[in-house]
């Protein structure tokens, strides 16, 4: 079985007494494959030098809307630099957050956009995060004559505005809260995204799945998330970890062998 970690943060300090082991105990879990997220241009930095020195790991680099307020007035020079570095994959992390709001909403909706109008002409794909702005986001969506290719990671909204993202050529991830017992909106959700657009994360060290909630997470992990929304979608472990790994490749352009 060959399965897919879309979304996780291998760079996050809380791996750095365990990181080797962390990224062991994901090839032992056959999590083939991972792509390490950065969250601004540091990170992103520190994601790309680990892609590039272990087999199976890919990265993306971009500024998270949490560090908006705090990217340099050339960050998109060096963004633009990133982006071209071996094994790099993706642009992102990117969005909106208002449940922390720790960027202006302004700060948050112009760095965004000014990464989506880079991304278009470079053709590479970007990983949004959307925290209650699902709103704004497809405002935002809808007002663009281009949309890139990207992923809703960690997705949190209801069947409807899964809906309007997959209309719009999305895929839709799904990460540890698929698990929780009290998340019927997104078990529903779950059931409805074509599966053609359905992937699955971690976004480790955060958001660990049920039986491991309230512990760190980390990328074997991802394996409980697969298993619920494969029991969701009424297929086995195997046909699903077939289906999100066949997705994750075709998306982030990856040779699927």
């Amino acid at each position: 079985m060959n399965v897919f970690d879309t979304h996780c943060h291998l760079d996050d300090e809380k791996f750095d007494e365990d990181r080797e082991e962390a990224y062991q105990r994901m090839i032992d879990a056959e999590v083939r494959r991972c792509v390490c997220v950065g969250s601004d241009l540091p990170s992103s930095r520190r994601c790309i030098d680990f892609a590039q020195t272990h087999a199976g790991v890919f990265a993306a680099a971009g500024v998270h809307p949490h560090e908006a307020k705090d990217a340099p007035k050339d960050y998109l020079d060096q963004l633009t630099e990133l982006l071209r570095a071996d094994r790099v994959v993706a642009l992102g992390e990117i969005g909106l957050d208002y449940y922390y709001d720790l960027s202006p909403r302004d700060v948050q909706k112009r760095v965004m956009a000014e990464q989506v109008e880079l991304a278009v002409p470079l053709d590479v794909p970007v990983i949004f995060h959307i925290r209650d702005a699902h709103g704004d986001m497809v405002d935002f969506f809808r007002s663009c004559k281009r949309l890139p290719a990207g992923i809703i990671h960690c997705f949190s909204g209801s069947q409807e505005i899964a809906r309007e993202y997959v209309k719009m050529g999305f895929y839709i991830s799904f990460a540890g809260p698929l698990t929780f017992k009290k998340a019927p909106h997104l078990q529903a959700a779950a059931q409805e995204v074509p599966l053609d657009r359905l992937l699955v994360e971690t976004d480790s060290p955060y958001l660990s799945p049920e039986p491991r909630r309230g512990r760190r997470n980390e990328p074997a992990h991802v394996v409980y998330t697969l298993t619920k929304l494969a029991e969701l979608r009424g297929l086995s472990v195997e046909e699903m970890a077939q289906i999100t790994w066949d997705n994750a490749c075709a998306l982030y352009r990856i040779p699927n062998d």
